[in-house]
């Protein structure tokens, strides 16, 4: 038997952008958790990102689990400051189509698609 619960480190380091990364990749702790929220697991998270090892992706969503409110508050801010980054390089640099556009080109061949 175990005389005491051993302690575990979460792979995640913050870089020197302010992004959360899991420990020795590129990869954000905000692809993690999204693509966990959208319903994926973690073996089709390590299929997508076979850099990391599947057990730092359980630890990585056990931590988001327990730390939930601070973490979405976090991926939060990160969409907003993307957000007006791409507003402010595409007012720098207008992009030769619309995202509106595009989201319908998108759309249509989705459409298609299904048929």
């Amino acid at each position: 038997m175990i005389s005491s619960p051993p302690t575990m480190t979460v792979p995640l380091q913050t870089d020197e952008h302010g992004a959360i990364r899991v420990s020795g990749t590129r990869v954000t702790l905000d692809v993690i958790i999204t693509r966990f929220k959208e319903g994926a697991t973690p073996v089709e998270i390590h299929e997508s990102f076979d850099v990391l090892p599947i057990n730092d992706i359980y630890a990585v969503i056990a931590y988001y689990l327990a730390h939930r409110n601070e973490l979405d508050a976090y991926i939060q801010r990160r969409e907003e400051e993307g957000e007006r980054l791409r507003q402010e390089w595409e007012a720098k640099y207008p992009p030769k189509i619309t995202r509106a556009e595009l989201e319908r080109r998108m759309a249509a061949r989705k459409e298609h698609q299904d048929e």
